[in-house]
């Protein structure tokens, strides 16, 4: 017995077969066995945000995930959201607005945006500061990544 369990998940669209350890995370698989690097690892204990990822449909943190619980799920990563080439609208938001500076936390705001987005009417700024209360920012201060998000919720006809 090797101990090892074979998943199939779809990340971005695609489609992967590998075998995994019964205990690893699905962070470490996604950035180690697949190379979806842009999924960062921060806190480790899924308090920072900056692992968050998409899975089926909603945002999850990947640091709290053993990779052996999504066998057959669909995973979004920071990659599908676009390219430096060519931004996402979520990403040219953020870059319209300087939602950045260092860049580590962005992977995780970005997904939690895009689910948020998808699911809440973030009719407020209230709403919107809710939406983001589980993704941390040492840099920002959070006025320019609020500001993205107003922009994209105004878009959606969502905030007056």
């Amino acid at each position: 017995m090797t101990g090892r369990i074979e998943i199939t998940v779809s990340v971005n669209g695609l489609s992967y077969t590998r075998s995994v350890e019964p205990r690893m995370l699905l962070s470490d698989f996604l950035r180690h066995e697949l190379g979806f690097t842009g999924t960062h690892v921060g806190c480790e204990h899924g308090v920072c945000g900056a692992c968050t990822i998409l899975l089926d449909g909603r945002s999850a943190r990947s640091c709290l995930t053993l990779a052996a619980q999504v066998d057959g799920a669909s995973i979004e990563t920071v990659e599908g959201l676009g390219s430096v080439e060519n931004l996402g609208r979520v990403q040219q938001a953020f870059r319209d607005h300087h939602g950045l500076q260092c860049g580590f936390c962005t992977p995780g705001f970005l997904m939690t945006i895009t689910d948020m987005l998808r699911h809440h009417p973030l009719e407020s700024e209230a709403e919107i500061r809710e939406a983001l209360s589980g993704n941390i920012c040492r840099c920002t201060g959070y006025e320019h990544i609020c500001n993205a998000v107003r922009e994209l919720a105004k878009e959606r006809g969502a905030l007056k």
